[in-house]
């Protein structure tokens, strides 16, 4: 598919100008890589700072009908396992849309503002996001996709000297604190969070100032655009989900690892316990267990082991116990890194595990996540 024929974000003559390798991703033209390379890139933001385009993706604003934040809250905890009720204001927190088999049909996060809840949502998953919010929260709230506004992630150990030249107090943020600030002029909501494992703000801002602040940010001498192939890398590193990789409508967030994301209050015996699709299956796995489970995996040798290699318990491939859903050369690990799901008794850190490489057995650790410790300003 050429790239004429796809959406473009409002960065899309900054990535041009800059030399960026466009690919088709999610509908929209995005850059993959410049010219510097994926390796370089990688490591420009976990020693400076990289700013990344992450327009395609999905914001929607809930508006509570009745004027009370509250009420929003208490509304989306219909749709998603997280405690929203018990967010603060300036605050922002990690969930997911689940099914009523328990499988996930998106990741989210989810900030809350002065006027409502804003949620960002995945790119391939914001069309059926939104209808899904707009069928089953008709009645308290009102559903906005904000069309109108970009999304920048600027990422890396210097985010915060880069962002607070143009807004000081990002320097009173931490890890998931959401603010509404001017960047150059242009009214922003910033978050402290991102997709790197390194200290870092996502930055909602108009799509009609988006160009001009982005701009602005690389004026400064440590800021390099970033493309998708480092935003990858980086992610893997941190042990992050990829949507439609990692995490699927088949997979449940307990045998995804992400049962951190569910608080007490929505779990048995909490205060408002279940109430989300597929309730029944993932409380029943947090008291029960799960056949299996997402690791992280070290593949022996340099070459990466990809999405849906099969993995086995033996090297002569007898026994078949999961399969890789991510896979890349971790720049900052030295090595092949890798994610995927093996059954739960093969899922001990330390045990080896034998993935297929074109035929070939690779020996392939059971390691924690992330692989590169994270740099969260806490």
């Amino acid at each position: 598919m050429g790239t004429d024929t796809l959406l473009h974000t409002p960065l899309y003559s900054l990535h041009e100008e800059s030399g960026g390798k466009m690919v088709p991703f999610a509908g929209y033209a995005m850059p993959l890589q410049y010219a510097d390379g994926i390796m370089a890139e990688h490591r420009h933001v976990r020693e400076h700072v990289g700013l990344f385009d992450v327009s395609h993706m999905g914001q929607v604003l809930l508006r509570p009908r009745s004027g009370d934040v509250d009420d929003a809250a208490l509304a989306l905890e219909k749709l998603v396992p997280a405690d929203i009720a018990a967010l603060k204001h300036g605050r922002q927190r990690y969930t997911q849309f689940t099914n009523a088999k328990g499988g996930i049909l998106d990741d989210l996060m989810v900030a809350r503002l002065e006027d409502g809840l804003l949620l960002v949502v995945n790119a391939a998953c914001k069309e059926a996001d939104l209808e899904l919010l707009q069928s089953e929260l008709v009645a308290e709230c009102v559903v906005e996709l904000q069309e109108d506004r970009a999304l920048l992630a600027l990422q890396g150990p210097e985010a915060e000297q880069t962002l607070a030249v143009f807004a000081d107090d990002v320097r009173k943020m931490v890890f998931m604190d959401v603010r509404t600030l001017d960047v150059d002029g242009a009214r922003c909501v910033i978050s402290r969070s991102g997709y790197t494992g390194e200290d870092g703000f996502e930055i909602s801002v108009s799509a009609k100032d988006a160009d001009r602040v982005a701009r602005k940010l690389l004026e400064q001498p440590n800021v390099k655009l970033i493309g998708l192939g480092a935003r990858d890398s980086l992610r893997l590193e941190a042990g992050m989900c990829l949507y439609g990789s990692d995490i699927d409508t088949t997979t449940t967030p307990v045998e995804a690892a992400l049962e951190w994301s569910i608080q007490k209050s929505r779990r048995n015996g909490g205060a408002r316990a279940g109430g989300f699709p597929g309730a029944d299956i993932i409380l029943g796995q947090l008291e029960n267990g799960v056949s299996r489970r997402r690791v992280g995996l070290r593949p022996e040798g340099r070459a990466p082991v990809r999405h849906d290699a099969p993995l086995y318990a033996d090297a002569e491939f007898a026994t078949h116990i999961g399969k890789v859903t991510s896979g890349a050369f971790g720049p900052t690990v030295g090595g092949p890194v890798a994610m995927g799901y093996v059954a739960t008794n093969d899922s001990q850190i330390g045990h080896t595990v034998f993935a297929e490489l074109r035929g070939r057995s690779v020996p392939s650790v059971i390691s924690a996540l992330p692989f590169v410790p994270a740099h969260f300003k806490r």
